[in-house]
């Protein structure tokens, strides 16, 4: 007994001493949890791992049949998303929280939302513009846009997240929630849970700092 009590102790100590250097020798950065607090510390801590990533020209078609290419985000701040009409589960929510976006930069014509569908095959032109209207999407500012399976599987994993066809499952798809920030030169600034209500307060805060850089 005395020589497990010992054995345990030993161990205890080893995961103190561990615990211990994590939170006061590894490099800035690595502290995630401890980094991304404020506002300037999540862009920075995104950035800096993401610094060479910008995201690469594209074309779609939005709800109103126009062609939505990165022209159209140039010198903006964007959100992008991944989502399907016929989703019961995270679209509605994360609609919620866009709509909630959408109000919050209503006035500033350098704020927009790309809204990317994955059923490309179902979702078209004029079953985005149905569901874009129940969600009141302000023309020009937020699309919603559809193309080839291809671009959009593509265009996801440029921005990191998933977005794919379930094969486990007929006329279903795999998606998160992600919300993805992106500055005025295409870089992923910060990827939120656009599930989440204090999530979209953070990216709120965050796209201001952006809008006044």
């Amino acid at each position: 007994m005395i020589r497990f009590l010992r054995i345990a102790i030993i161990f205890t100590g080893i995961g103190i001493l561990m615990m211990a250097y994590y939170v006061f020798f590894t490099e800035p950065g690595e502290k995630i949890s401890e980094n991304y607090n404020t506002s300037q510390n999540r862009l920075e801590l995104v950035e800096n791992r993401l610094k060479s990533s910008k995201i690469p020209d594209f074309s779609f078609t939005n709800q109103y049949g126009e062609e939505v290419t990165q022209v159209d985000v140039t010198d903006k701040i964007y959100i992008a998303d991944f989502f399907f009409t016929s989703c019961p589960s995270i679209c509605p929510v994360m609609g919620g929280n866009k709509q909630r976006l959408q109000e919050y930069f209503r006035d500033n014509d350098n704020f927009m939302i790309l809204s990317h569908s994955i059923d490309t095959l179902n979702d078209s032109v004029s079953v985005l513009r149905e569901y874009s209207e129940n969600l009141d999407a302000i023309r020009g500012k937020w699309h919603l846009v559809t193309g080839s399976y291809g671009a959009i599987d593509k265009i996801a994993k440029e921005y990191y997240v998933t977005a794919k066809k379930d094969e486990l499952a007929l006329n279903s798809f795999v998606h998160d929630g992600s919300f993805i920030l992106v500055d005025r030169k295409r870089r992923i600034r910060g990827i939120y849970d656009g599930t989440n209500v204090q999530s979209t307060s953070d990216l709120i805060a965050d796209i201001d700092i952006l809008l006044n850089e």
